[in-house]
């Protein structure tokens, strides 16, 4: 595992309850995850090979740190990168043309509630894709794509969504206590409002959210008054459409 930053972490702390023997090369490491093994440099490795080389550095680090490596990808081996914004195609050429696989996780994935796209490039065989499919389930849930732009997609969807749903919770919280809630009250409010309701969604498997929403929603009532004033006029709707394909248009951008 090259480098192992707060992303690399979160997912290494899951998939170390696998069978896999995890070696991590980083010198601003400390410490690693008990049962890991860490290097402070690559030149600790020798003449070590690997079945799979994970690539969790900064996109501008690749051209230069990545491409000593591919001499410690065992034959047979493949690449697991979640370089974010960084193409399969940049990474096989600094590996060397080995097989890749792409993951876009994000960051619920630290508590096991992650949602993480996966895409295997071009010569990448179904085994390589198999198994980090099995890696990344450790996480969360998983989505696996046909194609890089699918990806990108997932990006703007899951990726980047924990930032969109942290700052409408902000948001939420903020009016509460400006109904006056204490910031404890209106945060455990919301939390607890928003948790539920995802768990009840979660719950009805296939239902329709719109009938969900219906289910709670009187005519004439609270709900409806409070609904009407969110998203009556189709804002919120057109404001999440915009999100999403900037959010995509960046990842185009970035890859």
């Amino acid at each position: 595992m090259i480098g192992c930053g707060k992303m690399g972490g979160a997912l290494l702390d899951h998939w170390m309850t696998g069978d896999e023997d995890f070696t991590i090369v980083d010198p601003g490491l400390e410490q690693a995850p008990d049962g890991a093994r860490l290097l402070a440099d690559r030149d600790a490795l020798e003449d070590e090979r690997f079945d799979v080389v994970v690539v969790a550095i900064k996109p501008q680090m690749i051209d230069d740190l990545i491409p000593p490596y591919r001499d410690h990808l065992a034959p047979g081996g493949y690449v697991l990168s979640i370089a974010a914004g960084t193409s399969a195609a940049r990474i096989a050429r600094a590996m060397g043309g080995a097989p890749v696989v792409r993951v876009m996780p994000n960051l619920p994935a630290a508590v096991g509630r992650g949602v993480s796209g996966l895409y295997a490039a071009d010569g990448a065989e179904a085994a390589p894709l198999t198994h980090a499919e099995a890696m990344m389930r450790r996480t969360g849930a998983t989505v696996t794509v046909d194609g890089e732009d699918k990806l990108d997609r997932v990006t703007a969807v899951a990726g980047s969504g924990p930032g969109y749903v942290f700052e409408i919770t902000r948001a939420y919280v903020a009016a509460a206590v400006e109904m006056g809630f204490s910031e404890d009250e209106a945060r455990a409010m919301v939390l607890g409002t928003m948790g539920g309701a995802v768990a009840m969604a979660e719950a009805h498997g296939a239902a329709d959210l719109e009938t969900l929403r219906n289910s709670v929603t009187s005519k004439g009532g609270t709900t409806a008054a409070g609904l009407d004033a969110l998203n009556g006029d189709g804002l919120i709707s057109a404001r999440l459409r915009d999100t999403l394909a900037a959010a995509y248009d960046r990842a185009v951008e970035l890859r």
